[in-house]
């Protein structure tokens, strides 16, 4: 199965869902595969169902042998439309593991196509595979150890990503210059955070923020990203900066190629749906006056 066959199939069994959503009938997809219990995590039906159907179109094409940055275009491109929601993974108690694909913000949209290329690589398509992945991409040392050990600065989860060989930050190899990182928001605004109203937690992330202003940090200006768009490679994540001294990225996709020259593919806040930028990379940072300059970070096969 082709590419172009595969994104249709994709969109075809996406429009289909939410069909069978309405009409009562999304259970009769959950028997594509074994259903799985996995601990920690917080799946709907419908995401389940969105989940499974994905992951037999990609065992279909033998996913398994294409490299993980065709694989994270790919998957990405089946996801386009999907709505634009925020805070879905703040959900009441303890951290748990949310696994939702009925809408996606700019983060959950790279670490679910990420999560996905990554099971398709490893050529298990399971629920079970699916979520040890996500887990691995979004917590700190693959580990669920409460709110705090959730990557929250995107910076942070490129840097413990590439600690584990899941990627490479690549932006001071091609041509970045050094970048302030001078996090310190979300301890200095627990208010904004349900998850930040005792002591302790704060404690914790003061840690973390300190943890990431001690590193070394590359990006490349926006000023001259056009004359270095030829670094970039489609399936690159791209962080976006922010100007702000106190958060570290303001906006993250995935780099993608149209008529020669590098788009963002993301979970957009302004069209609230998953999209491609009409304009090109350096174009769409220009019309943003608060957007800096970008990091690259490069996947690594998950054989």
């Amino acid at each position: 199965m082709d590419s172009k066959v595969l994104r249709n199939h994709l969109r075809f069994l996406y429009e289909q869902l939410y069909i069978l959503k309405k009409m009562r009938l999304i259970f009769l997809l959950i028997s594509l595969f074994p259903s799985y219990a996995f601990a920690q995590a917080v799946c709907t039906a419908v995401s389940r169902a969105k989940l499974d159907s994905t992951l037999m179109a990609l065992w279909c094409m033998d996913s398994h042998t294409k490299p993980v940055s065709d694989l994270v275009v790919l998957i990405g491109e089946g996801l386009i439309h999907t709505p634009y929601v925020e805070h879905t993974l703040e959900m009441p108690g303890g951290e748990s593991l949310v696994i939702n694909l009925e809408g996606l913000d700019c983060t959950t949209f790279v670490e679910t196509v990420v999560a996905m290329a990554r099971t398709a690589q490893l050529g298990d398509y399971s629920l079970e595979a699916y979520a040890r992945q996500l887990q691995f991409l979004r917590y700190r040392d693959g580990q669920i150890a409460g709110y705090p050990s959730r990557l929250h600065y995107f910076s942070d989860w490129i840097y413990d990503n590439q600690q584990r060989g899941i990627l490479k930050d690549i932006s001071h190899q091609i041509g970045g210059q050094e970048y302030k990182n001078q996090v310190g928001f979300m301890s200095a605004n627990p208010q904004h955070y349900a998850q930040l109203q005792n002591r302790e937690t704060v404690e914790a992330m003061l840690q973390i923020e300190a943890g990431i202003r001690s590193r070394s940090y590359y990006y490349l200006p926006k000023a001259l990203v056009e004359s270095l768009e030829s670094n970039i490679q489609p399936g690159d994540l791209i962080a976006i900066t922010i100007s702000r001294d106190d958060l570290d990225i303001s906006h993250v996709g995935i780099a993608v190629e149209q008529n020669g020259r590098i788009h963002l593919m993301h979970a957009s806040t302004q069209s609230k749906k998953v999209e491609i930028s009409n304009k090109p990379l350096s174009d769409y940072l220009q019309a943003h006056k608060s957007q800096t300059g970008i990091m690259v970070g490069r996947l690594a096969d998950a054989r």
